[in-house]
């Protein structure tokens, strides 16, 4: 499973991003599909998580701001990012939690990552 990344660049205050994160490869099946973010200096902290049949969650620092959305025939997850703030600046991680068939005919589910996309907010 791979994770592919895109939408990062550099917005003013106030401004708004899209991310994109398309999923390849092969899988058993996909469920939840995730936005983190790593901040210089920060551990990585989770942003929106996007769980099929559950309401997305997000951190409470950007409820109001971000939201969550897929689009699960193109194996696709956005993050839509409004309002940003300095303090969002960061690398963003999109990340999957995927199950696959192995050798042995097991399904095993895993946390899979994209490459990361940075997003900075400057003036």
């Amino acid at each position: 499973v791979q994770l592919q990344a895109s939408g990062g660049g550099l917005v003013q205050p106030g401004g708004s991003l899209r991310l994109s994160c398309v999923a390849s490869g092969n899988w058993f099946s996909m469920d939840t599909m995730s936005w983190y973010r790593q901040a210089p200096g920060m551990e990585r902290e989770l942003v929106a998580r996007s769980s099929p049949g559950t309401v997305a969650d997000y951190a409470d620092s950007v409820k109001g701001r971000f939201a969550i959305s897929r689009d699960n025939t193109k194996n696709t997850v956005f993050l839509q990012m409004n309002s940003l703030k300095p303090e969002d600046t960061a690398v963003y991680y999109c990340s999957a939690m995927a199950s696959t068939r192995e050798r042995d005919n097991r399904l095993y589910r895993r946390r899979y990552w994209g490459q990361g996309t940075l997003v900075t907010v400057s003036s």
